[in-house]
C-alpha cells in the first residue's frame, strides 16, 4: 500500500495527441465503459437524494416523480461526454451543466454549491466502484486510486474545484463514511425514493430485474437504507450474492463490444 502521507494527486492520464481527456487504457475508460455499471444508477439517485439539500433542489426543480431516470441520464450523459468525448464536447456539456444549475437554488441551497456538486459526484465514484467490482470482481487499490484521481477531473470540470475534493482514494473513503454517517434522509427524499422503483419503468423490466433492485437496496450503506425504510432480509442478501455469482460468470462470455456502453463504442 503506497505511503498516505505522500501527495498522490495527479492530473488525469492525458496526450496532446489524443481528441479526448483520457488515455485509450485508462481505468475510468474501462470501468465506465461496462453497461452493468448502469445497475447502480437506482443506488446513485438514492445517495443523491439522502442529502436534504439535494432532495430539496430536485423536489422544487424538476418533474422527479414524473420521469426519475431524467437526472441519471442528464448527470450520466455529462460524465460519459467528458470522459469519452473530446475536450470540446466536454467544456460544451460543463457549460450547459452551469447554466442550468445556475437557476436551481432556493432556501438554503445552490446547485452549484460545490458542496453538493462534490457529493453527487461521490455517489457515481462509489457507485461505479460498487457495481463495478459486484459484476465484474474487485479492481486493486491502485486501479481504484486512478479511478478516482481521474473522476475528480471530470467533477473539476462539471464546477467542483480539485481543492474541495479528497485528496486520494483513501481521502475520499473517510470523507464517504463521515458524510453518510452525518446525512438525514428527509420526507421529501423518501417521497421521490418511491419514484424509483414504480413498477412501469421500462429499466425495471426484463432479467436484470431482480439483480438491479437487489443491488440498488443491498449495497446502499445500512444507515442510509434503514432511514429509507428499505427491507433488507438475510434472504434478500443471499439473493443478491447469488446474482451476482452469476453475473460474474456470464458477462465475460458476451463480446465486450455488446457489453460496452455507446459512447464507449463511438471512441473507441
Amino acid at each position: 500500500m503506497a505511503d498516505q502521507g505522500t501527495d498522490r494527486r495527479r492530473r488525469p492520464a492525458y496526450r496532446k495527441d489524443m481528441a479526448g481527456r483520457f488515455a485509450p487504457d485508462a481505468v475510468i475508460r474501462r470501468v465506465d465503459a461496462e453497461g452493468t455499471i448502469l445497475l447502480g444508477g437506482g443506488r446513485a439517485l438514492l445517495l443523491q437524494l439522502a442529502h436534504p439539500k439535494v432532495a430539496a433542489g430536485v423536489a422544487d426543480h424538476s418533474d422527479f416523480e414524473g420521469d426519475p431516470l431524467r437526472r441519471l441520464r442528464g448527470t450520466l450523459e455529462a460524465t460519459y461526454t467528458i470522459v469519452f468525448g473530446t475536450d470540446e464536447a466536454a467544456a460544451a456539456v460543463a457549460r450547459r451543466v452551469r447554466a442550468i444549475h445556475d437557476h436551481v437554488t432556493g432556501p438554503g441551497y445552490a446547485a452549484n454549491d460545490p458542496e453538493l456538486l462534490c457529493w453527487v459526484n461521490a455517489t457515481l465514484v462509489d457507485t461505479a466502484v460498487t457495481a463495478y467490482e459486484a459484476v465484474h470482481g474487485p479492481l486493486t487499490e491502485d486501479e481504484k486510486e486512478s479511478y478516482y484521481q481521474d473522476s475528480t477531473s471530470v467533477a473539476e470540470i462539471l464546477g467542483c474545484p480539485r481543492e474541495a475534493q479528497p485528496e486520494d482514494w483513501w481521502a475520499f473513503r473517510r470523507y464517504w463514511r463521515e458524510t453518510v454517517a452525518g446525512l438525514e434522509v428527509s420526507a421529501t427524499a423518501r417521497r421521490l425514493a418511491r419514484s424509483i422503483f414504480a413498477p412501469d419503468l421500462p429499466w425495471l423490466t426484463g432479467p436484470p430485474v431482480a439483480l438491479a433492485r437487489f443491488l440498488t437496496i443491498g449495497t446502499l450503506p445500512s444507515e442510509i437504507r434503514d432511514q429509507y425504510g428499505f427491507r433488507w432480509r438475510t434472504s434478500d442478501r443471499l439473493a443478491l450474492d447469488a446474482g451476482t455469482a452469476m453475473a460474474r460468470r456470464v458477462v465475460p462470455l458476451v463480446p465486450r463490444p455488446v457489453r460496452r456502453l455507446p459512447q464507449a463504442v463511438l471512441t473507441g
